[in-house]
C-alpha cells in the first residue's frame, strides 16, 4: 500500500495509513493534522486493486458539504485572525485532504440505523433483535425501523474487528456523561441529515460517526469522514417506494462486494477488480454527490 509524498519541504510527515486514509503531522503545528482520503477501496478486510478513480476527492467533498450543514462542532481547522497562519496543504492533495484539529478521540463508533438491513437483518432473523435491542416481529429486510436505533461499537485496535456493544458498556468505557452525549448527538445528526437527504430524493438507511473532545475546550467534536458513501448506506427514495429487487441498491461500493463475493473464496489475496466494476462503482459515488450537492 503506497502513500502520496506529502512534500517534506512543506513540513508534513506521514504518520499513519489505514485501509483508505492517510494521516500526516507537522512539527511546527502540533495541534493540527492532515487527513487524506485516498482512492483505495477495501472489502472483506482487504485493500483491493485497482482503486476507484476520484473516490478520495468525492468523499472529501461530501464530508465538507455535510459539515457546512450540520449545526455541531467539527474538527476542521479554521483561520484564527489573532493566531498563527495555517500550514500549507500540498497542492496535489488539496482536493482530498482536510486540515483538522487534533482531538482526544473517543473509542466508540457511533452507529445509527434507520432501516433494518445488513448485519442488523441477519441478527433479527436469528433472534428478533439488532445489537441485542428487541424489535417487533414480522419486519422484512429493508423495512424502516419504528425509530432510529443507536448501536455503538467499540473501536478495536488496528487490524482487529470493531465490537458491537450495549449502551451500558459504552458508559463503562467513557463514562455516563460522554456516552449520553455521544448517543444524543448521533441521533440528532442522523435525524437532521435524513431530512436533508429526503429533500433530495435519497434515503439515509444507516451511518456511523466518530467523535473526539477538543483538548483545550473539552467540547464534543464531530471528526473523521461524515455521512459519506463509505460510512453510510444511502438508497434512492423513488426506487425504494416502488419496491422490487433494486429498491435497496446503495450509492457505495456494494458493486465491489457483490463481485468479490461471486469471484473469490476469501482465501489468499483477492483478485484484481475488472475495469467495468471499477467504473460502475465510481459512477455510484459520483451519482450520490450529484443527487445531494446539486
Amino acid at each position: 500500500m503506497t502513500v502520496p509524498d506529502a512534500h517534506a519541504t512543506l513540513g508534513w510527515h506521514h504518520v499513519y495509513s489505514g485501509k483508505v486514509r492517510d494521516l500526516y503531522e507537522h512539527p511546527q503545528h502540533p495541534t493540527l493534522m492532515l487527513v487524506v482520503a485516498s482512492d483505495r477501496v477495501s472489502a472483506f478486510d482487504h485493500v483491493l486493486e485497482p482503486g476507484i478513480p476520484g473516490k478520495g476527492a468525492l468523499l472529501t467533498q461530501l464530508t465538507r458539504w455535510w459539515f457546512d450543514r450540520l449545526a455541531v462542532p467539527n474538527h476542521l481547522a479554521v483561520v484564527d485572525p489573532d493566531g498563527p497562519a495555517l500550514p500549507e496543504v500540498p497542492a496535489e492533495l488539496a482536493d482530498r485532504a482536510m486540515l483538522v484539529r487534533r482531538l482526544d478521540m473517543l473509542p466508540i463508533e457511533c452507529v445509527v440505523r434507520g432501516y433494518l438491513t445488513g448485519s442488523g437483518w441477519a441478527e433479527y432473523q436469528a433472534s428478533g433483535t439488532v445489537c441485542g435491542i428487541p424489535l417487533p416481529a414480522g419486519l422484512r429486510d429493508g423495512d424502516r425501523l419504528p425509530e432510529p436505533l443507536y448501536t455503538p461499537a467499540f473501536k478495536a485496535p488496528l487490524g482487529e474487528h470493531d465490537e458491537n456493544i450495549t449502551f451500558e458498556r459504552s458508559v463503562e468505557l467513557v463514562g455516563d456523561a460522554a456516552a449520553t452525549q455521544l448517543r444524543d448527538a448521533s441521533l440528532a445528526i442522523f435525524s437532521a441529515a435524513s431530512a436533508i437527504a429526503a429533500e433530495r430524493g435519497v434515503l439515509l438507511a444507516d451511518t456511523k460517526f466518530e467523535f473526539g473532545t477538543d483538548p483545550a475546550a473539552g467540547v464534543l467534536t464531530l471528526a473523521d469522514e461524515v455521512l459519506t458513501s463509505d460510512s453510510s448506506r444511502y438508497w434512492d427514495a423513488a426506487l425504494y417506494a416502488a419496491g422490487g429487487p433494486s429498491r435497496m441498491d446503495s450509492f457505495d461500493k456494494q458493486i465491489v462486494r457483490d463481485w468479490l463475493a461471486a469471484n473469490w473464496n476469501k482465501q489468499g489475496e483477492p483478485p484484481a477488480l475488472p475495469p467495468e466494476i471499477v467504473e460502475r462503482t465510481a459512477a455510484r459515488y459520483r451519482e450520490l454527490i450529484d443527487r445531494l450537492c446539486a
